[in-house]
C-alpha cells in the first residue's frame, strides 16, 4: 500500500467535483467516453499520481454504465500504462501517470479543429471562473475550506514544472467547490475539461508561473478577505492572462486577437512571501 492515497481533501473528496468529473456517459461509444472520463480526472489533477480511484461500484453508478465496460476501459487505460488494478484488502485502481502534453502541431491542430468553439470556451470559462472566485468570496467559508484553499495555493508554489498545471486546476476546482454551488462547480470542471489539452501544452516558463502564483495568491486572499469584488477582478485578470498566453503559443493563428477584456483594470500592489495566512487582512 506504500505510495498509494486516498483522496481526502479538495478537490477529490469534494461530492461536487466528483459528480461533475464522474458525470453521466451519453454517447452511443460507452466504451470510448468511459476511458476519457476517466483520462479527464487525471488530466485536470482531481486524481493524482498514486491516488486511488473510486470503488467500481461507485463509478458504474455515477457513469450509468456496466461494470463489464468499466473494466474495459480500466484496461485499456492499465495497457496504456496509466493506471493500475490491484486485488485484495487494499486493493482498487491507482493512477500512476499524467498523459503526456500534445506536441505543438497536434495542439495547433486541435485549435483549429475546435474553431469558434475554442473562443467559445475562453469566453464560457471566463465567465463562470470569475462567478465562482465572487461567489467563493461572499460565501461564509469553514476552516477546512479556507485551510484547503491555502493548501491549493501552497501546492503551487512547491510543485516543479511538470506538476504545475494538475496543481493549477486543483486550485480553480477548489474555489469552485468553496463557492457552494455544485452546478457552478459542474461548469468550471466542463469549462476545464474543454480546455485541459490546450491549457497542459503550454510551455512552462519560469516568469509566467512566478506571474501566475501572484495572480493566483491575490485571487485566494481577496476570497479569505471575504472582499468579493476583487476576487472577480483578480480571477478576471488571471484568465485573460492566461487566454494571451495560449494565443501567443498558437502564434496568432486560431485565437480572436485581442488582451485583457475591456474595462477590466490591471491588478496591482505587492503581496508577501508564501505562506500566506489564513486569517483575512485589514484594509483591502
Amino acid at each position: 500500500m506504500s505510495g498509494y492515497q486516498e483522496i481526502g481533501t479538495v478537490p477529490g473528496g469534494s461530492p461536487a467535483i466528483t459528480a461533475a468529473v464522474f458525470r453521466a456517459v451519453r454517447t452511443g461509444n460507452a466504451f470510448e467516453e468511459t476511458v476519457e472520463r476517466l483520462l479527464e480526472g487525471v488530466k485536470l489533477g482531481v486524481y493524482a499520481p498514486g491516488d486511488r480511484l473510486p470503488p467500481e461500484r461507485e463509478l458504474t453508478r455515477r457513469l450509468g454504465i456496466s461494470r463489464i465496460t468499466l473494466r474495459e476501459a480500466l484496461r485499456e487505460l492499465a495497457a496504456a500504462g496509466y493506471v493500475e488494478t490491484k486485488r485484495g484488502r487494499f486493493g482498487g485502481t491507482f493512477i500512476l501517470r499524467q498523459p503526456e502534453p500534445m506536441v505543438h502541431d497536434e495542439l495547433t491542430r486541435t485549435a483549429r479543429d475546435m474553431g469558434a468553439q475554442l473562443d467559445d470556451a475562453l469566453t464560457f470559462r471566463r465567465v463562470v471562473e470569475t462567478g465562482a472566485a465572487e461567489m467563493a468570496a461572499r460565501a461564509s467559508l469553514t476552516m477546512q475550506q479556507r485551510e484547503s484553499l491555502a493548501e491549493c495555493l501552497a501546492a503551487m508554489y512547491a510543485c516543479g514544472p511538470s506538476g504545475y498545471r494538475p496543481a493549477d486546476t486543483r486550485l480553480h476546482l477548489a474555489i469552485a467547490d468553496a463557492a457552494g454551488s455544485p452546478m457552478l462547480t459542474a461548469s468550471v470542471v466542463e469549462s476545464r475539461v474543454q480546455l485541459v489539452d490546450l491549457l497542459n501544452a503550454i510551455p512552462m516558463l519560469q516568469r509566467n508561473l512566478e506571474h501566475a502564483n501572484v495572480q493566483h495568491a491575490a485571487i485566494v486572499r481577496a476570497i479569505l478577505a471575504g472582499d468579493p469584488d476583487r476576487a472577480r477582478r483578480a480571477m478576471e485578470e488571471h484568465v485573460a492572462g492566461t487566454a494571451a498566453l495560449l494565443r501567443g503559443f498558437l502564434g496568432d493563428t486560431v485565437l480572436a486577437p485581442g488582451g485583457r477584456p475591456p474595462g477590466i483594470p490591471p491588478i496591482t500592489g505587492g503581496l508577501p512571501a508564501p505562506p500566506y495566512p489564513l486569517a483575512p487582512e485589514g484594509g483591502s
